[in-house]
Order: structure tokens, then sequence, then C-alpha cells
């Protein structure tokens, strides 16, 4: 094992699928003299060269449709989003071309390539860069969306995402770039849409995937103090979601809340909510709860910003009232 940053790990991936296949090259603003924005690609424009990590213009739109191109053709693009913010100008691309293209080709163009980038809010940088994207796009047949809570799952999801042949929405977070932690030294796959178990408990399921599974932990660990045994668990892949999973940790505990950081309506967090009650039903010996941000554009004002978002003093209460505690 190795103790590896976030980025590390996520930087160590992509060059290790770099080396492998020699199809694989990275784009994206500033990726490559740069280092990248987050310094996700430290290193890499040296060992491949400006013909495989590519500093791109600032049009999202452009360099996606010159990655969707470059897939079709064979190639397996990484694509990099400075932020997801900045990723919904390349809606078009990734909704109307990547997603479809399979189908509309009848089989024809398969579309490999993955969209990477930090997905929901970071410190202090307000409405219009603190936006959580993943409810849009697990709305689009073809694409898969892949998030992750540590350095090992991120190495391996990245690693199972370039390596797959659709298109892939590969959600970071820029708080937890410098999260350090345990990375094997052996080459380590995820298969995609298959979750985790972060934390085994009996008494109530928790829900949450990205920076949320630290919230959820820290809940845990407060609660196991009163001797409440929560379990957590990490969807990891929210499209494919691996709905097993979560069914039998509620027939399990048969108490279920479901902690996102994304605005309640239309979200993956609705969807989670509704199959276990269309699948659990008898299971349950409580509602379903769901801790979601308030529905508000994101202050920029720190103290504002934690009131918006899922924090620990605020989950508590909702385990408990699942739980019919005082």
């Amino acid at each position: 094992m190795s103790i590896l940053t976030y980025r590390e790990a996520l930087g160590r991936a992509m060059t290790e699928e770099m080396v492998r296949d020699p199809k694989v090259f990275l784009m994206g603003e500033e990726v490559a003299q740069y280092n990248g924005a987050y310094k996700v690609s430290k290193g890499m424009l040296d060992r491949f060269g400006p013909e495989r990590v590519i500093d791109s213009p600032i049009s999202e739109g452009g360099f996606a449709g010159l990655g969707v191109g470059a897939a079709m053709v064979g190639l397996r693009p990484i694509i990099e989003m400075m932020t997801w913010n900045f990723g919904i100008q390349a809606f078009d691309q990734i909704i109307n071309h990547a997603a479809k293209m399979l189908y509309m080709s009848s089989g024809q163009f398969n579309v490999p390539i993955v969209f990477r980038g930090p997905n929901g809010a970071a410190h202090m940088l307000a409405a219009q860069h603190s936006q959580t994207i993943e409810g849009m796009l697990t709305q689009v047949p073809g694409l898969k969306v892949v998030t992750s809570c540590n350095p090992a799952d991120g190495y391996g999801l990245l690693k199972s995402s370039i390596r797959d042949n659709n298109p892939v929405i590969f959600l970071e977070s820029e708080m937890m770039y410098a999260m350090k932690g345990e990375v094997p030294d052996d080459e380590h796959l995820i298969p995609l849409g298959v979750g985790s178990i972060k934390r085994a408990g009996q008494h109530v399921t928790l829900i949450a995937w990205a920076k949320m599974v630290s919230r959820a932990m820290d809940c845990a660990e407060q609660l196991a103090a009163e001797g409440v045994e929560c379990e957590v668990i990490d969807p990891r892949c929210l499209r494919p979601l691996d709905e097993e999973m979560i069914f039998n940790s509620v027939r399990k505990t048969h108490r279920i809340v479901i902690i996102e950081e994304a605005y309640q309506a239309a979200s993956v967090g609705s969807y989670i909510a509704e199959q276990v009650q269309r699948f659990c039903f008898d299971e349950l010996d409580a509602p379903v709860m769901r801790v979601a941000n308030e529905f508000v554009p994101m202050p920029y004002a720190e103290s504002l910003e934690h009131l918006v978002m899922p924090e620990v003093e605020r989950i508590i209460p909702v385990i408990k009232q699942v739980l019919y505690m005082r």
C-alpha cells in the first residue's frame, strides 16, 4: 500500500492507463503546461508529450465535441472539465452525441470517453461554481455516472472508467483533492456498478456518495457513542446503481436516510427513495428520509454555505427521527 492524495491517485490511474494503451489521451483546460488546474495531471506532459496531454482552448463544447469524434474513430479520450459548472457548456455534446451515438448508429460507433472534473461545492465559490450536476446526467440513457469518496476508490474506478467502452461521467470533488489514503501498489480495478459498504451496522442505513460519505461516517461515529450502529453505504456508481446492495442493507436495518449534496427535487436520492419504497416497503419500520442541500443558490459567505449543505448537526436529528429517538 502507498499513501496518496486523491489527486495523486487519479493522476496515477490516468498515467497507468496511458502507458497501457497508446489510444488513451488527456485533453482539457490547463492540463498540460500548468499540470492541471488542481495538479491532477502533474508531470504527465513531460512523460507523454503534447500529442497525448493537450491544452485546449476555453471552449468546453468545442473540446468535448473533439473528444467525442476521437472516440468514434477508435481513440479513448479523457476530457477534463476544470469544473462541472463549466462542463454545462458541453451538455449538448455529452447528451446529444456521446450518450446517443451507439444507439443512433445502430451499434456502429462506440464512444469510449471519460468526462471528468470536480462537482459540487468547494469553499466560498458561490452560486455559479458550486453546482451539483449528477441528477441531470443520471437521467440520460447511454451515460455511466461514477463518483468516489477516497483515493483508493478514485484510483480503481477511474481505471475502470477509462477501459469502459461507453461514455462515463466521472465526478470528483475539489474539497477531496488533498485527502490522503491508502492505495494498493498493485493494479486495482473496481467494476462499475458495484457499491461499497463503508461501515457495517444494524440499526439504520445511511446512503451517501462522494464527499457526503465522510459526513455519514462522522454521523455514524457520533451515534455509536449512543449505542446506534449505522450502516454506511456508498453506491459509487449512480448509473448503473447497485440497487441490490441498497435493498439488502434496508432489509437488515429496516430504516434508511439518504444524504446527498444536491437539491431534493428530481435527484439521485429521490430515485433511490422511490426504489426502496417500491421493492422494500414491507421491510421498512420508518419512512424513507432524506437530507439534501437547501433549495437556494449557494451563498459566498462561508457561514451561509454550511447552512445550505448537509452537515452533521442537520443529519443526526433526521437519523434519530427514523429511529424514533428523542
